[in-house]
């Protein structure tokens, strides 16, 4: 009874705001911003969660889209992620089942993140009310994470000790299904290596020069030569970022790769970037060109807190999904309808580590029904900076049909999806769900305890940052 009557609080106050969440996720999917490049989408955020009495610390850790919000004080703190960056070239017209950018070329949120970044506020002012209300002491602390999909901003957060004092750490992501992520995900590090050479003349003096591009490319050879002799779910992925020019009897005297290495486990990424790196100096011993390799950022893989995750899940089947309504059923089915086999199968593939009945969904549009957590030793392929801050505090992360089933992430479908009315339900369930489960947190320092010696044991204890204290975050950009 004490269960349900705290739920039903905690529903009453989220929708007493939901208009104003909704409205918070809108506006920040009408200003698509790219990584570090967020200011008016912080400052969107920012403004409301000083109306709702949070203190404001911006420009945090040297970025200036990054920022914390607190309220309450003492322990235990209770750290919410949100993110709000968006993805190049997805712009696209909302709430429409065909392909129509607002602005040619232009970025969109393809990823969803207006709707996580204002989800995560509303349960932060949620969990924040019912506190007020009912006289609990303790920290809620809202973190602006800036750069997720291209600049890692909660790595460097995490290494610089943001996350140290958390007792625990929510998240969670738009999704196809309503469940709590117990799979990890793949571990990443960027790198640029830059080769330089020296020009000449191409025909009446090759042996003059040395070519940077040539070491570019003899490394990439060395790379793809090394994919055999490392672990099967490894990844190495490579672009040019300069070429050294575009005139074939000039021979290039200077030139840029950038690198992403992907393993299962943070540990395995560092080995592999060891690796990486020798082919890249013999690239350069082979071409006589000088190299510089750098480190940029990176992400640990994300370490599921079985402790807090079995509470948010019980917060989420607690709340229950999203309430859709006919009109959310008909918009995505026009989506579902229009997706081939293969993405329907993807989709399906990420619901079956939480859902037994996963096949009954080749089917159904719209996931409704919440799914209990499962730990598994499966791993996405993809990686989130999330990872990071499992690795600096005990976290935990769900997800929450935010869009049809079948929705291809990084795609103009989410960004049509996002600003809808399957999206702002979608919110309410977010807001009620991490609240809960924020405030049973707090209530339970038996079960902090336990959350805190599970991290420990995991993880190390200690923060494993993927790079050096020199790297900074990459403010410039195209």
């Amino acid at each position: 009874m004490e269960m349900e009557k705290m739920v039903q609080e905690i529903k009453a106050i989220v929708d007493a705001k939901r208009e104003k969440f909704a409205k918070v996720s809108d506006d920040v999917w009408e200003v698509p911003e790219l990584y570090f490049h967020e200011a008016k989408s912080a400052d969107i955020l920012i403004k409301a969660l000083k109306e709702e009495g949070f203190d404001v610390q911006e420009g945090v850790d040297g970025m200036p889209t990054a920022f914390i919000g607190t309220w309450g004080s003492g322990k235990p703190i209770i750290g919410i992620l949100g993110e709000f960056d968006a993805l190049p070239s997805l712009s696209q017209e909302a709430s429409i089942c065909r392909h129509n950018e607002l602005v040619p070329g232009g970025p969109g949120h393809g990823c969803g993140h207006n709707a996580l970044g204002a989800g995560a506020m509303a349960a932060a002012v949620a969990a924040k009310d019912y506190m007020e209300k009912h006289g609990i002491s303790g920290t809620i602390r809202y973190y602006g994470c800036p750069a997720e999909e291209a600049g890692w901003g909660k790595m460097f957060l995490a290494r610089d000790g943001y996350y140290d004092d958390l007792d625990a750490c929510y998240t969670w992501h738009p999704g196809v299904g309503n469940m709590v992520q117990g799979t990890s995900s793949l571990a990443n590090m960027c790198a640029f290596f830059t080769f330089k050479g020296r020009t000449s003349h191409a025909a009446a003096s090759p042996h003059l020069g040395r070519s940077a591009l040539d070491a570019c490319e003899l490394m990439n050879v060395g790379v793809n030569y090394l994919r055999e002799h490392v672990i099967p779910e490894a990844r190495m992925h490579y672009a040019y970022q300069d070429v050294g020019g575009s005139a074939p009897n000039v021979v290039q005297d200077h030139a840029q790769l950038k690198y992403f290495i992907r393993a299962p486990k943070i540990t395995q990424v560092k080995e592999i970037g060891e690796r990486v790196k020798d082919i890249a100096r013999g690239a350069a011993l082979m071409t006589g060109t000088e190299l510089e390799i750098y480190f940029s950022a990176g992400m640990c893989d994300y370490v599921p807190n079985d402790v807090l995750s079995g509470i948010l899940s019980d917060a989420l089947i607690a709340v229950g999904g999203p309430s859709f309504d006919d009109a959310d059923r008909a918009l995505a089915k026009e989506f579902f309808d229009s997706y081939n086999s293969n993405e329907i199968e993807a989709a399906l593939q990420r619901l079956s580590h939480n859902y037994d009945n996963w096949e009954e969904y080749r089917t159904i549009p719209l996931v409704e029904e919440v799914a209990p957590y499962k730990k598994t030793s499966a791993y996405g392929f993809g990686s989130t900076d999330v990872g990071d801050a499992s690795y600096a505090a005990p976290t935990a992360q769900m997800n929450v049909a935010t869009y049809a089933n079948g929705t291809p992430g990084h795609s103009w479908q989410v960004t049509a999806q996002v600003k809808s009315s399957i999206t702002h339900k979608a919110l309410v369930t977010v807001a009620e769900a991490i609240a809960l489960a924020t405030i049973l947190t707090i209530q339970s320092p038996e079960k902090i305890a336990a959350a805190r010696e599970e991290y420990v044991k995991s993880t190390g204890g200690k923060y494993i940052c993927p790079v050096g204290m020199d790297a900074k975050p990459e403010l410039e950009h195209v």
